[in-house]
Order: structure tokens, then sequence, then C-alpha cells
């Protein structure tokens, strides 16, 4: 707990005074300071001390230093702890703001609070009363509680992490919007999938798919526009001024690396952006079964992830890219809409294409690809024929290719290539995916119980001799209902998101909205663990 402890010798010589005065007599500021923030107190209100901080007079430290001596007990600087959702559960946020304190920890049965007047004893035994636990004051400034009050309020149920907090209070100061920057590293520092900007409502993040809005002012048409201006080259702003949706990606030193798309709603601009994880995680973070090892070390062959959007296809198929960076000495090509992870060479070079950028359209580069001398081919997204056409090809002919595709689930996704194709091609197409399928996975994100994240369900389709049985007669379809309770080469979302919610992982009901065939789920879930 970082305090500052008095001792009885500064509280006694030091509790009468105020605070500007002591202020002074330490050479902290100067009499002209002091009346300037008299000022400011007198015209808008509010805390002397939060006012010297506002106003840059005074740092932090030194304040927390002086509060601590004149009311005798610990001062405390939130920005360097965290408070968890239990502590903050003891009182109501209503109960909070109105006596100006924030309870911080638990210690045996002794509640740590933090109070603006230290010296409210009837706070202190209203509390005691009410709780039915001894109270032991800290001081903290005005303004620290007010923010984390707010931040509180804004997100229930995620508890307080004082790094958090200290960007949030800098995006809080001064009457304009809050600089770009600050709203990037608080987007890190949350460790939320996604932060939105948009007119008419302040900066957003979602948590988990759940949207929390900063507790800051709405934001113009003008600091949205300003926003996307300040992350765009100027070649980059010309592009996007011709079109109604512009994705890329920026890196930004000290920050990190974040996928942006910009579009326009209402006659103005709004931006989603992505943190990008500087490290490719491995496949037990991911909750990635070991044996898709042995299916990204094969030298030829189609692998195939879906999922609905930011449900972490990309990371996915970033890990299996890593496995053959790491253990292959092999030329890997990549055509991706933008580039999100940066892979640094380790047995294989890796040659990372751009579209819009390096390559004018997946199809373009596809065409091209085979001159590259390519030993595996990774394509971000298969969204047209030629794509999947050219991808079929190159995994019948000596090549390993990895993509992505948006479909409900991994047996529909063969369905959804071959109807891509004309009636009299179709035929041909089914024989090919057959021989050059290996695997497909079809994924959800799933927030967990103990509301730390998300874990990845998992629903697997190897292609193994029965399956191409299946893909070749065009009775995918079947697949569901015959292998309904899973198999070696076939495992339904179902079956997957039953095991988590069985180990206790992930709530029943939230599983069951992301479930394909909800009686099968309540039956797996009711079923008794084999023994």
């Amino acid at each position: 707990m970082t305090e500052h402890q008095p001792s009885p010798k500064d509280f006694n010589a030091s509790r009468k005074r105020r605070i500007g005065e002591q202020l002074m007599e330490d050479g902290l500021i100067s009499a002209e300071q002091l009346q300037q923030v008299l000022k400011r107190q007198a015209q808008a209100g509010g805390q002397l001390g939060s006012i010297l901080i506002e106003m840059g007079f005074v740092a932090l430290d030194d304040l927390l230093d002086l509060l601590s001596r004149k009311f005798g007990v610990p001062g405390m600087n939130l920005y360097r702890r965290n408070i968890k959702e239990e502590v903050l559960q003891l009182l109501p946020v209503e109960k909070m703001t109105a006596m100006q304190v924030l309870p911080v920890a638990m210690e045996a049965q002794t509640l740590v609070l933090a109070m603006v007047n230290p010296q409210d004893f009837a706070t202190i035994s209203e509390l005691e009363f009410s709780l039915g636990k001894k109270v032991r004051p800290v001081v903290m400034p005005a303004f620290m509680i007010e923010s984390a009050i707010r931040s509180i309020a804004a997100n229930p149920g995620m508890g307080l992490r004082g790094e958090v907090l200290s960007e949030l209070v800098e995006m809080e100061k001064g009457e304009k919007s809050p600089q770009l920057m600050p709203l990037l590293r608080y987007l890190k520092k949350t460790g939320a999938n996604d932060m939105v900007f948009m007119a008419g409502s302040p900066p957003s993040i979602k948590i988990a798919n759940t949207l929390k809005r900063l507790a800051i002012p709405a934001l113009t048409p003008d600091d949205c526009m300003n926003y996307a201006r300040e992350m765009l080259s100027d070649e980059g702003w010309q592009a996007f001024s011709n079109q109604t949706d512009y994705e890329f990606s920026a890196t930004y030193p000290g920050i990190g690396r974040f996928r942006v798309a910009l579009y326009r709603q209402r006659s103005s601009i709004a931006i989603a952006l992505r943190p990008i994880m500087d490290d490719v995680p491995e496949l037990t973070s991911l909750n990635l079964p070991d044996w898709i090892v042995n299916f990204a070390l094969r030298p030829q062959g189609l692998i195939l992830v879906s999922s609905p959007a930011g449900h972490g296809k990309t990371t996915t198929m970033a890990a299996l890219v890593d496995i053959i960076n790491t253990r292959r000495g092999c030329n890997i090509v990549t055509m991706e809409d933008p580039v999100e992870y940066l892979y640094q060479n380790k047995r294989s070079n890796i040659c990372q294409r751009e579209v819009g950028r390096d390559v004018g359209s997946f199809a373009q580069g596809m065409r091209h690809v085979l001159r590259h001398t390519p030993d595996v081919i990774v394509v971000g997204e298969m969204r047209d024929k030629e794509t999947f056409r050219i991808a079929l090809q190159a995994a019948n002919s000596g090549h390993l290719v990895l993509s992505t595709v948006h479909s409900d689930n991994s047996t529909s996704i063969i369905e959804r290539v071959v109807n891509m194709f004309e009636p009299y091609e179709q035929n041909l197409i089914r024989m090919t995916l057959a021989e050059s399928l290996l695997l497909s996975l079809a994924q959800r994100l799933v927030t967990r119980k103990d509301g730390k994240g998300r874990i990845l369900a998992l629903e697997y389709f190897i292609n193994s001799h029965r399956m191409k049985g299946f893909i070749r007669d065009g009775k995918t379809h079947q697949i569901r209902t015959q292998m309904q309770t899973g198999s070696d080469d076939f495992s339904s979302i179902d079956i997957s998101l039953a095991r988590l919610a069985k180990k206790g992982l992930i709530h029943v009901e939230d599983g069951l909205n992301q479930s394909e065939d909800e009686m099968f789920y309540r039956s797996l879930i009711q079923a008794p663990d084999k023994k």
C-alpha cells in the first residue's frame, strides 16, 4: 500500500495551519500562485488541494505528504494501487458520493477507507455501525476520489486499476476533448477488446463484448475528424476522403499497435480501434489444443478458420503461422487487410503484403503469389471465387494454405466455398476440396465466469477418410446430425461450450447464447460426466 506515514510531531505542528499557508512555508508554491488558486476556488468551488494539482502548481506526492501531516493519517496515491471489486461492493456508489469516501482494502475485519476529510468521525462511526467492521481512514485528494467514483459508476463490476484511473483523470482535465494518445494508452491499460469514437457519445470501450462509456463528455464531429486526421498520413487521408470505409494498422511507440477502421455515419466520421498484441500468443493461452500443431506443420493442404467478427480468427491464424515460423525452415507469404501481427523471421522467412498498399486485392495477390516461391501461403480472408480457386490449386500442388472465412460453422464453410462457383464447376470443386482440405475450425470467444476476459470455444472438422466421402457426395450437412455427440474427426461448438460451462469457466447462459442447437447444449449440461 502506497501511504505517506506522518510522525506525531508533524501532525501537532501542522494540523492547525491552512493547506495554502503550509505549502508556501514549505516553499512549494508562491504567494502569487496561492492567490490564483484561491480565485479559481471562489469562482468554481472545489477543494484547494485538488485545484493546486489541476493547475499544475504542486506535485501529487507533495500534496499527499502535506495532507498526511495535516490530518495525522496516511495519505494514499490511488494511481499506484488496484481495488478489488468485492471491496468496492461494500458501499453503494451513492453513499461514496455523498460521503466523499472510497473503500480501498480489507485488512482482516478492518476496512481501509479513503476520505477527503479523515477527521469526519460521524461518517466513520456511521459506516462502522452499518458495515459491522472497523474503519481505518486514510486521506486522499477530492479529485482522485471523485474520478474513482465516476469510473466505478460508468463501469460497474470491474474493480478499479490505478494506472487506468490515472489515464482517465488526465483525459478529464480541461474543457477540450481528450487527446488521442491518452485515449490509446487508456485502451491498452484497460485490456479492452475495442474502442469506439462516435460523435454524440463519449469514447467507449468494449470489454468481454460489453460496451462501457468513459466518464467524460461526448465527442463532437470535429473531435472524430481530428482523431482520424491524426492517425492517417496525407496519402491515407486522401484515400479515405474518396471512400466511405477505410482500414489500416498503426503503431505508436511506447503504446502499441492498433487495427483501425474508419467509416462514415450521419455525415460524420466514426472510428473503431482494436489493440494488436505485441507478441503472438501460444496455443495454451488461447485454449487451442496441442494436436493442431500437427496440421500446421503439414507440407501441403488447406486450413480454414471461421468465426463471427471479433472472435479471434486473426489471432488463431497468427498462432499457426508462429508455429511454422518456429519449427520449419520455409518461405511464408502472407496477404492481409490490414497487416496486424508483425512477425520476426525465426527459422522461416516471412513476407507480409498489405492489401491496398503492397497489392491491389487478395485476388491480385493470389494470381502472382506462386512466383514468390512460397512454401506456405497465408490469406487474411478469402472473399471471392478467384481467390478460392487459386488457393485450392496451391493447396493441391505442394503448398500449405491458411485462411479465414466468414461462416457459421466448420461444415458450412465447405458449402459456402462450393456455392461460390457456377453449377457446372461445383463437382470439380468438391473433388478438389475433398483432397486438399486438412482442417476446418470454427470458434467463439465467450465471457469468462470470473470476468477476466474471454475464453475460446472451438469446433473442429478434420478431413479424415470418411469426411472426404461426405464432401464428395455433397452431404456435409449430415455430419452435424450423424456425429452430434462428437468423434475423433468432428466436435461441434455446442460440445466445447458445454465443457467450458461444466468446468465453471463460463456461465451456462453465456454458452447458450453462442450455441447452435439449444436443446443439445442443454442436454450436455445436464448429462453426468463420464468416468
